[in-house]
């Protein structure tokens, strides 16, 4: 059966938020940092500080959050790189953070109805605020939530019943009772009559009858360390699928940067000898997904793991780390290994030991 790869998702999408990613605006502080404004990459000041509290992006490419105080007041709404100010008091707010926009759209909720929807680059209501939840706009979807109760526990609160839909930003309805689930790669889609046989992909039947597949960030990352790393685990194949630098754990200093080669070839034996556990079906361990950690990876090579607003882009690039507990159970600690997805595959990129013996 060919596979039909889904492009006119990106079609839909406004050629306008693409032509103003290459002149994204970045911010910058006042001189005694309170106050948060922007500039352009040749420093030409397009908006004087004036941005604080949930003014979070670092980077102003089409649509971002922002509050400033006025008068002895707060005030917060979205702003457009035309100026044009929308959402008064509707931040969508979560993690104690507002939404960052992604592919030029953003979330806000419409407080009297405690409900969500969606703006585009312009300002314009695209996805109307008709949603209990939903997610950020992936590959010109996204998850919504409808008739959902929300539970308080504590501070905190979830939601309860309700029925999820994967949507289109024309708010076409594509797959009814889609199920959440963070490990779906979004632009990995393809569409068919029959399901995909890709053991790394699910596959949903969608509403006009056709079968939409995903890859599974877990599902995939699971074969390629069985069929590609741990079939072979030559100092060269471990070097291939090796970030250029590897951060590991070392104490009393913490987190230190080495060049993969340097580092695999002062590791080797231990980085071997654990990653072979992974092949005995008695190990004792379990593999974890995360994003990338914005307070590590600091440097520039990571800068394209990271959104405008320095949040992990989990949902591109998500960390897989293996955990390995010891053999013995009453020894302490775990070993772990942490692999970026890139555009070049998994690669590892940071290590620590349990008995704190890397070089």
């Amino acid at each position: 059966m060919k596979k039909i790869i889904i492009l006119y998702i990106f079609l839909i999408i406004s050629s306008s938020v693409f032509a103003q990613t290459n002149d994204a605006w970045l911010s910058f502080w006042n001189k005694d940092t309170t106050k948060i404004g922007f500039r352009d990459k040749n420093g030409v000041i397009k908006i004087e500080p004036k941005f604080t509290g949930f003014t979070i992006a670092r980077k102003f490419e089409n649509i971002i959050a922002v509050s400033e105080e006025e008068n002895g007041k707060w005030k917060s709404y979205y702003l457009t790189k035309s100026g044009k100010i929308i959402g008064r008091d509707s931040l969508f707010v979560f993690d104690n953070g507002p939404d960052c926009e992604n592919e030029g759209f953003i979330r806000f909720t419409d407080h009297k109805t405690d409900k969500m929807g969606i703006f585009n680059s312009e300002g314009k209501i695209i996805i109307p605020a008709e949603y209990s939840n939903l997610t950020k706009v992936k590959n010109g979807m996204f998850i919504g939530l409808k008739d959902a109760s929300k539970v308080m526990d504590g501070e905190h609160f979830f939601w309860k019943g309700g029925k999820e839909f994967l949507i289109d930003i024309n708010n076409k309805i594509l797959i009814e009772n889609f199920p959440y689930n963070d490990d779906l790669n979004f632009y990995s889609l393809e569409k068919s009559k029959e399901p995909n046989k890709d053991e790394t992909r699910d596959n949903f039947l969608g509403a006009d009858g056709q079968y939409y597949s995903f890859i599974n960030f877990d599902k995939e990352f699971k074969f390629w360390l069985k069929n590609t790393l741990v079939k072979d685990l030559s100092k060269a194949n471990l070097e291939k699928h090796s970030f250029d630098k590897i951060t590991y754990w070392k104490e009393p200093d913490g987190w230190i940067n080495s060049p993969k080669t340097k580092f695999i070839s002062q590791n080797y034996t231990y980085l071997k000898l654990k990653l072979e556990e992974l092949k005995n079906p008695k190990t004792d361990y379990f593999v974890s997904s995360d994003g990338l950690n914005q307070f590590i990876f600091e440097t520039e090579e990571y800068d394209i793991y990271f959104n405008n607003c320095n949040e992990s882009k989990e949902w591109l690039y998500p960390v897989k780390s293996i955990v390995i507990n010891p053999k013995n159970k009453m020894d302490r600690g775990q070993d772990h290994f942490q692999f970026l997805r890139t555009e070049n595959g998994y690669k590892l990129i940071s290590v620590s030991a349990r008995k704190d013996n890397l070089k």
